[in-house]
């Protein structure tokens, strides 16, 4: 294993980064990069709830702080029998993939008791395209079921049923409501709203900008602006009506096109279509007296380009490679232009994700916090998708955001499972990154990135993540003000070939003041600090 040398003199560091700050120009890969801690400005908290991911909490992904039942399969999922339709992921077919058998609300009991066993929260997916499977069988399309296989292979589905909730809803009852299913698990798990470490939220849906394509088994027609934030309104309040506390996330998105014409609705109109949802739920809440939406809620899988190739596709070649470690400054920087039809046709120029959407909370619905329930910047078998990885959680904390999910697309992912470890469990003891960001900046921002935390319960810690997207080391130079240190500092590297976190040698520090340092080439570094005296 590869160790930092180290020779410090004096170190100080600061609290929170603050939002997009303009980067200095880069710096030849062979000078000394600069890094700049303060650990007093700028400190806000990390949402604990980023470090998400969209499967079971469990081996290498252990470390997770949330988990969601959510994708295209819960779009018709029937909480009553557990049936749900595949839609254009598999043949638009009924069937019983999801388990559970016909307990209601069977197929959730494994995950819900997976999150609380883990300490996590849990999102659910509340369905609003107006109809959920009936039955399990026969196999295959269900349009071929006959002219009325809406009547006979689904069952209405309902925001409200305006009527006393049953644990045991009759499965051939005319109707299934959404509030009795939120009512089911308030009852079966009333910690829900009360543990802050284990809350169960609620999405409106997933992806409706896609319903005509992903099910057009239960919505053929595009969805509109005017009947998505109808039912939005609907679900939201018979949602708040049984679990006032619950946060509801909406409007589920899959992405650019859905974020600015919801995949050109009829009725766009040329109107961006976040800024209408969120304009028109900040409405409904003054119609109504409380607010129905409390996170807004999107998906981001990158388009950004290289080799010819999207970055989330499989791969190594370097142009792809280079084109993956870059994409996560579109999350916030104003100086970085992908290459992607986004900044092609859309943008014109940087996509800035994160300031964008919150300067759209900010002018349509303050108040409103952001969500990511699902992402992946490719890699996952490779260490430049752990180093995406690791630079996109780094951005989630510093610049914000409230809740993300990773969602795995090529089987484990453990080079995307090795990245959450440096930030959750970088010594497998379970030792995790501060709660609280603190300034950090590099002076070479397309080469490295550095983020840095604190913790609210242990004032004389300091976590830094170091990442180095070279291909060769970085010599780095390091200043830290207003945290003094002295002792040895524990490293810990993910590089090369392994996905596993590995301890590297202590570092000494003698003294307060700088210090300077080596990254391994394309590596992810955790540098633990402890205060020595004043």
């Amino acid at each position: 294993m590869r160790s930092i040398v180290l020779a410090l003199a004096s170190v100080s560091v600061l609290a929170g980064a603050a939002l997009a700050q303009t980067p200095p120009a880069g710096v030849p890969a062979d000078a000394t990069v600069h890094f700049t801690i303060d650990a007093t400005r700028d400190a806000r908290p990390i949402s604990r709830h980023i470090y998400g991911i969209n499967q079971s909490i469990e081996g290498v992904w252990s470390g997770a702080t949330m988990t969601r039942c959510g994708g295209n399969r819960w779009t018709a999922f029937n909480w009553v029998n557990n049936a749900s339709n595949a839609g254009s992921d598999w043949q638009f077919q009924n069937d019983n993939l999801l388990g559970g058998s016909d307990v209601p609300g069977g197929a959730l009991v494994k995950s819900l008791a997976n999150a609380s066993d883990h300490h996590a929260g849990i999102l659910l997916t509340i369905p609003m395209a107006g109809y959920v499977s009936a039955d399990i069988n026969p196999p295959g399309d269900v349009r071929h079921s006959g002219a009325n296989y809406l009547q006979t292979r689904f069952r209405p589905e309902l925001p409200a049923k305006n009527a006393p909730f049953t644990l045991a809803p009759d499965p051939a009852a005319p109707a299934v409501y959404q509030d009795e299913f939120v009512n089911w698990i308030k009852t079966k798990y009333p910690y829900g709203t009360s543990d802050a470490q284990r809350p169960i939220w609620f999405l409106l849906d997933n992806e409706p900008d896609l319903w005509s394509e992903t099910h057009a088994e239960v919505h053929p027609k595009p969805v509109t602006y005017e009947e998505l934030t109808r039912l939005s309104r609907q679900y939201a309040a018979a949602i708040k009506a049984v679990e006032p506390d619950a946060l509801v996330f909406g409007p589920v998105s899959y992405g650019w096109n859905g974020f600015v014409s919801l995949q050109n609705a009829p009725d766009a109109n040329g109107r961006d279509f976040l800024e209408f949802y969120l304009t028109q739920m900040a409405a409904a809440e003054k119609q109504s007296g409380k607010r129905l939406l409390d996170v807004l809620d999107v998906h981001w899988y990158p388009e950004a380009q290289g080799g010819g190739k999207r970055i989330i596709e499989s791969g190594t070649d370097p142009a792809l490679i280079a084109a993956r470690l870059a994409a996560p400054r579109s999350l916030w920087d104003p100086n970085y232009v992908e290459k992607s039809w986004i900044t092609d046709s859309s943008t014109k120029g940087p996509i800035r994700l994160l300031p964008r959407l919150m300067d759209k909370i900010s002018r349509c619905y303050p108040g409103t916090k952001l969500s990511i329930s699902e992402y992946n910047y490719g890699g996952g078998n490779d260490i430049s998708g752990a180093i995406a990885e690791a630079d996109v959680l780094g951005i989630f904390g510093r610049d914000g955001v409230f809740c993300a999910n990773e969602w795995p697309m090529s089987g484990g992912e453990p080079f995307i499972a090795g990245a959450l470890n440096m930030y959750r469990n970088y010594d497998g003891k379970s030792a995790a990154f501060g709660d609280t960001t603190v300034y950090a900046q590099t002076s070479d921002v397309e080469g490295t990135s550095i983020y840095a935390a604190v913790d609210s319960t242990d004032k004389e810690r300091l976590v830094l993540i170091a990442i180095n997207k070279r291909d060769k080391s970085v010599h780095v130079d390091l200043a830290i003000d207003h945290f003094n240190t002295a002792g040895p500092a524990a490293v810990f590297h993910l590089a090369g070939n392994s996905p596993k976190p590995a301890p590297a040698d202590a570092i000494n520090i003698p003294s307060i003041g700088n210090a300077t340092f080596d990254l391994p080439a394309r590596s992810v570094s955790t540098i633990v600090m402890r205060a020595g005296p004043s």
